[in-house]
């Protein structure tokens, strides 16, 4: 198999500025803000973005240095596959994240309900759209007992390495 490289589009900006203490999903980062910072070159494909509420951030995990296939999640304190939960330590570390748009200054995106660490390197946005996105019928596996831990879980750095 061949290999593939991403270069980053921009950089995203937080409070966070360690893994220690950030909220773990968007739902539970409820106002707080943060800004994307996208490279001049791409300003140009923002045109139209402001008429969304929310975007999709697609972003390399770059404090991860070993991918792990099993690990405790932060909701539970059973191992499971990569896989089967949103943990950063995975082959290829890549992350996604639903924020509020907030507004756009030319190429600088505010941003709301922020999950991710300071200085995190983008790699895409996609516009989020409730239709192409939802699922009504679907299933929470494992996370079913657990998902109401989410409002006040929060990284404790364990896959920070």
């Amino acid at each position: 198999m061949y290999e593939i490289t991403y270069r980053p589009i921009g950089i995203i900006n937080s409070t966070f500025k360690t893994a220690q203490g950030t909220p773990i999903q968007t739902l539970a980062a409820t106002n707080s803000s943060g800004t994307v910072e996208l490279f001049e070159e791409y300003t140009e494909g923002l045109k139209d973005l402001e008429k969304f509420s929310h975007i999709m951030l697609f972003y390399h995990f770059h404090l991860i240095r070993k991918a792990k296939l099993t690990a405790k999640p932060f909701m539970d304190d059973t191992e499971h596959g990569i896989f089967a939960i949103r943990g950063p330590s995975r082959p290829n570390p890549i992350g996604f994240s639903i924020v509020r748009l907030a507004s756009i200054e030319d190429n600088i995106l505010h941003i709301k309900d922020v999950d991710i660490l300071d200085e995190t390197p983008l790699l895409d946005i996609k516009p989020y759209v409730k239709e192409f996105d939802y699922r009504e019928h679907s299933t929470k596996g494992w996370m079913e007992n657990n998902i109401h831990k989410l409002p006040t879980s929060r990284d404790d750095g364990r896959f920070i390495q």
